[in-house]
C-alpha cells in the first residue's frame, strides 16, 4: 500500500510547489520497485524453479540407475530401530516394522540385517519389498517424479519471494536513510533559527 501510494504520488506532486525532492525520490523508488516486484521476481523464481527441476530429474534418473528393488523375507522381528534406543520415544512405525530380514542383492549375494519393513505385523517368513544398491546394501527409496516436481514448485517460490523481499527491504532502506538526512536538515536548521525563534526583528 506504501508502494501505490508513493507511487500515486508522482502524478500529483509534478507541479506542487512544496514537493520536496525527497518525495519525488521516494516516488520513483516505490515505482522501479513495483516493477521489479511484479515482472524481475517472478522471472528470478521461474529461472530457479526450472534449474532446481533439472538437477532434481538428473538426480532421479541417477537414483533409479543406482538402485534396485528387491524382495525381502522376514527372519524375525526386532523390539525397536537401533537408531532410537529409548522405546518409550521410538514411532509405532519403528515397533510394529522393525525386522531382522534376509534378501538377494543385484550381484546375486545373499544379504542379512535390520530394516524396516513396510509391514503392519511382520511374521517370520513375510516378504515385503527392499531397496539396495548394487552391492545389496540398503539404501532410501528413490527420489520419485512428483515429488521432485513438488520439491522444484516450492523452490521457484521461494526463490520469487525472497527475491521481493530483497528489493523491497532496499527500497525500505534507502527511504529510511533519506528520512535520516531530511530529519538531520531539519535540526541543523532549528539549531541555526530556534535561538533566535519570535524575538521582535528576529529574521528581518
Amino acid at each position: 500500500m506504501g508502494r501505490l501510494r508513493a507511487v500515486r504520488g508522482l502524478w500529483r506532486w509534478r507541479g506542487n510547489p512544496l514537493r520536496r525532492t525527497t518525495d519525488l525520490v521516494e516516488a520513483w523508488l516505490a515505482l522501479v520497485a513495483l516493477v521489479l516486484i511484479l515482472v524481475v521476481a517472478p522471472l528470478v523464481g521461474a529461472a530457479a524453479g526450472a534449474a532446481t527441476q533439472d538437477a532434481l530429474q538428473h538426480t532421479v534418473r541417477e537414483q533409479r540407475h543406482a538402485r534396485h528393488e528387491v524382495v525381502a523375507t522376514v527372519v524375525r522381528r526386532l523390539g525397536h530401530s537401533p537408531l532410537d534406543p529409548d522405546p518409550e520415544t521410538a514411532t509405532a512405525r519403528d515397533a510394529h516394522s522393525h525386522v531382522l530380514a534376509s534378501w538377494v542383492g543385484p550381484d546375486g549375494t545373499v544379504r542379512h540385517g535390520a530394516v524396516l519393513a513396510d509391514l503392519e505385523q511382520p511374521r517370520h517368513g513375510d516378504h515385503f519389498t527392499l531397496w539396495t544398491d548394487a552391492r545389496g546394501h540398503p539404501v532410501a527409496r528413490p527420489l520419485d517424479m512428483v515429488t521432485a516436481t513438488t520439491h522444484a514448485v516450492l523452490a521457484g517460490f521461494g526463490s520469487a519471494a525472497a527475491a521481493a523481499g530483497l528489493v523491497e527491504g532496499g527500497r525500505r532502506l534507502l527511504v529510511w536513510r533519506m528520512v535520516r538526512r531530511r530529519y538531520a536538515r531539519l535540526d541543523r536548521a532549528w539549531e541555526k533559527a530556534g535561538p533566535d525563534w519570535g524575538r521582535t526583528g528576529t529574521g528581518a
